[in-house]
């Protein structure tokens, strides 16, 4: 029987609650996705050092690696979102699943930089449609109001993948007969789990809606102008000069596709990223405050494994290990604060408190150098693990408990897109100044000692080929220069701050949909 648009209407508007039981059994599925999307991210971090030595990579490489991948996943989490609203929620997320795997593979599979870059850019794809997934079907089963409590499970999967992820890489680059590569390989299986896992317990009611337009000139116009800033911001005062035609060609064409995205989104029938939920005040404050969430989330993981392997020397094992302070951060605020605003309804007071432990944290971090004490260290990544706990599912769950069931998706993948966008321009932005500082750096360590600077290996992370009196030049650049860029997000991080006090304080409503009056 063909589905009727006033049918469709009715079955939207009456969703049925499901029980906890079924619940717990489809969040076993959606965890499993959780995981693997963010085990993709983290496994690699400790490696990455070992592996762009072993592909001849540069510092600018390196961080490109990461850049690819999320900003593959934030051009591609509108039209996710989208997805999800238009079509059977359950078969998105299986497509997102198979896309990522297969991107997961090439990835192993890849004999230069060059390649590994493109392999996780398609691989990237895949993230952002299981990050956002996973967002939007929970929504679609759970109130705001019992939300936070899940929401605790979520923080703890994360926590896990997180903490595992390092130490799973360490373990794997450390060991002679696997080899980096198996760094990709190993979330295949994990998402082949997950794939029959949701086959079988994923249950969500899906109305399709007839005459489905995608707007796909406005997400690609989105994803040539980010990919066009972000380029930019790589090459910048090292190909070229900040004031130049370059620059001025760059930054122009950027901006002039985004302001003609803005142009097709504001006319589509079914716009990727809809200007009617942006511009509303909680979700406007909510992106503001999500870009330095995502700042956090990729910055501190990419670039303090960074630090602790080039800086102080440490193993990718050891390296992993030492990140624990910081997703035992995001673990304990993730499940206390999910049950409390349980409890109480309100989410802003722990979005303002989370913020402003981010500051703090990264404040903290920005002190540090290539002798700071690791107490220290493991503080300042404590109190930034608390300020992502307490803040990046609230922002979410803030936002979805604004717009109705029927748009639960774009509402979802909006935050998700501009969390995801900031990591981006976060890891581009901070990876192009440590950059530049550590060449700086270098370079005046070696006249310094006077060792001429051609022959030592240039922008390579291969340390174990230079000689002993450079590697330790090199190891203080990157572990002095890593505190500057920390400095940087705690300055950014204010903004996430003062959007959180903005928030207007809500009481997260007990029904699955919007009252319809």
């Amino acid at each position: 029987m063909t589905s009727t648009p006033e049918r469709t209407a009715q079955e939207s508007a009456a969703p049925v609650p499901m029980s906890h039981r079924q619940i717990m059994e489809a969040l076993s599925g959606l965890l499993l996705v959780l995981f693997v999307a963010m085990l993709s991210g983290t496994v690699v971090s400790t490696a990455l050092p070992q592996i762009i030595g072993a592909l001849d990579g540069s510092q600018t490489q390196y961080t490109w690696v990461v850049t690819a991948t999320l900003l593959a996943a934030t051009a591609s989490t509108p039209i996710w979102g989208k997805l999800a609203d238009l079509f059977d929620k359950k078969t998105i997320v299986q497509v997102a699943i198979v896309v990522f795997a297969v991107g997961s593979i090439v990835s192993g599979f890849a004999q230069s930089a060059e390649q590994l870059i493109a392999a996780r850019a398609f691989q990237g794809i895949g993230v952002g449609g299981l990050q956002a997934l996973v967002q939007v079907v929970i929504a679609a089963m759970i109130p705001p109001r019992e939300r936070g409590r899940y929401n605790g499970y979520l923080g703890a999967v994360m926590a896990v993948a997180t903490v595992g992820g390092p130490l799973l890489g360490g373990l794997i680059v450390d060991t002679s007969w696997l080899g980096w590569r198996w760094c990709f390989f190993i979330g295949v299986p994990v998402a082949l789990i997950a794939l029959v896992v949701l086959q079988a317990t994923l249950k969500v009611p899906s109305v399709r809606r007839e005459d489905v337009k995608i707007d796909y000139l406005g997400a690609g116009l989105i994803a040539a102008g980010v990919s066009l800033l972000l380029v930019w911001i790589t090459f910048v005062d090292d190909s070229f000069a900040w004031i130049s035609w370059q620059s001025g060609a760059m930054v122009g064409g950027s901006l002039a596709l985004l302001a003609l995205a803005v142009f097709v989104e504001s006319r589509a029938a079914e716009p990727v990223v809809p200007l009617g939920i942006v511009t509303r005040r909680t979700t406007a404050l909510a992106i503001l405050a999500s870009v330095a969430v995502g700042m956090a989330m990729f910055g501190g993981a990419v670039f303090l494994g960074q630090y602790f392997q080039i800086g102080r020397g440490y193993t990718p094992t050891e390296a992993g290990l030492l990140t624990i302070p910081m997703m035992a951060g995001v673990l304990g605020a993730s499940v206390i604060s999910g049950r409390l605003i349980t409890r109480s309804g309100r989410v802003k007071p722990y979005i303002v408190a989370g913020a402003t432990v981010l500051v703090a944290g990264f404040a903290l971090l920005g002190l540090v150098d290539h002798e700071t004490s690791l107490v220290f260290v493991g503080g300042g990544m404590l109190l930034v693990g608390v300020g992502v706990g307490m803040s990046m599912q609230n922002l979410v769950l803030a936002v979805q408990n604004t717009v109705p069931l029927r748009d639960i998706g774009a509402a979802s993948a909006t935050i998700a897109f501009f969390r995801s966008l900031g990591g981006t321009i976060g890891v581009s932005v901070l990876g192009a100044v440590l950059a530049r500082d550590v060449t700086d750096r270098i370079t005046s360590g070696l006249h310094k000692a006077g060792i001429p600077a051609s022959g030592t290996g240039g922008g390579s992370l291969n340390l174990n080929a230079l000689p002993e009196s450079v590697q330790h030049i090199v190891r203080a650049a990157y572990g002095d220069s890593t505190g500057h860029i920390f400095t940087i997000s705690a300055c950014i991080a204010v903004v996430g701050v003062v959007a959180a006090l903005l928030l207007k304080p809500i009481v997260l409503r007990s029904s699955l949909d919007l009252d319809r009056k």
